[in-house]
């Protein structure tokens, strides 16, 4: 096993109110049942924003229609002890947002949260693990900056 940590990408969805996708899987090895964005691990040999590009496509069924920008790298080790790099950028969609379609075909619980809306991504989260808040915050401070 190397000791270097896993890359990841994460989609900070916006739609056209300035709002950011975040979803709640039905059941997953690492942080089972939080709110979270869309976003996973970069395969060998695949470059951060193709797999941005595959997993926005895979958990939501939508493809990237615009990167906005580097909302920035954030470090952190799952509930498996796996240390993490991921790097998350801001992005809009095409697609049908109101039904976001994951490839596995199974349900998906979703909403559409404000920059005033981020204690809901808090619940059901260990204490003190404020990783997404703080990715989320990033986000919409790049919302702000870019004035989008």
């Amino acid at each position: 096993m190397s000791d270097e940590p896993l890359r990841c990408a994460g989609a900070l969805i916006l739609d056209d109110e300035g709002r950011v996708f975040v979803r709640r899987p039905p059941q997953r090895p690492l942080f089972p049942y939080p709110w979270d964005i869309v976003g996973g691990t970069v395969q060998p040999g695949e470059s951060v924003e193709a797999a941005l590009h595959r997993e926005v496509q895979a958990e939501t069924g939508w493809q990237i229609s615009m990167v906005l920008g580097s909302v920035g790298e954030v470090t952190y080790a799952g509930d498996d002890g796996v240390p993490r790099v991921e790097e998350d950028f801001l992005i809009r969609v095409d697609g049908d947002l109101s039904r976001p379609r994951p490839a596995d075909g199974g349900p998906v619980e979703f909403r559409w949260i404000t920059g005033d809306e981020l204690d809901v991504v808090d619940e059901d989260r260990a204490p003190g693990d404020l990783v997404l808040r703080h990715i989320l915050e990033a986000g919409f401070a790049t919302v702000d900056r870019l004035g989008r």
